[in-house]
């Protein structure tokens, strides 16, 4: 018995130092982590950072080059019929979008949701406005039937929105 307890008088207080040092260095070693992500992370924050603005900037510039009366101002030229001028539309919207697919990498799923959507909203505004009009008819028919329905959405069209968006989401960055 007397062996047991020297025993125990030795070994207990070699347990309370071993778990003492455990825990400290278990830590220690855990804050040295944490920094270490931290640095990693703002890191390559300095890289990303640059690269998801541009990617905000150009989506801004996405929306503003395929809103109907910018699009318009670019494509339309003397000459054009309903027919012409409502596939260079189509056309130059959907190169637009596509030219700036690689930019949804650097924002969320919902943010590039809205931009899909908005696309998709005026391509379906320039492709149904005024469905029975003449394809072989002077363009500017399609022009005014284009600005009526415009007006009648007012500030409320989808492009509008997504740059409200994107401009919310770039803001959370700092």
């Amino acid at each position: 018995m007397e062996m047991l307890l020297e025993l125990l008088k030795y070994t207990i207080p070699g347990l309370v130092v071993f778990a003492t040092a455990y825990y400290l260095l278990k830590l220690y070693l855990d804050d040295r982590l944490r920094t270490e992500l931290a640095a990693q992370r703002s890191e390559s924050m300095k890289i990303t950072l640059p690269l998801r603005l541009q990617a905000y900037e150009r989506l801004i510039l996405l929306c503003d080059r395929v809103s109907i009366q910018n699009a318009l101002l670019r494509i339309r030229m003397p000459g054009m019929t309903v027919g012409d001028l409502r596939g260079a539309l189509l056309l130059a919207i959907s190169q637009e979008f596509d030219h700036n697919t690689s930019q949804q990498l650097y924002v969320s799923d919902t943010l590039w949701k809205i931009i899909t959507f908005a696309r998709n909203e005026t391509l379906s505004t320039v492709g149904e406005t005024e469905p029975g009009l003449d394809p072989k008819a002077d363009a500017g028919e399609l022009v005014a039937a284009l600005f009526r329905v415009l007006e009648e959405k007012g500030d409320s069209s989808p492009l509008q929105k997504a740059m409200v968006a994107i401009r919310t989401e770039a803001g959370q960055l700092f």
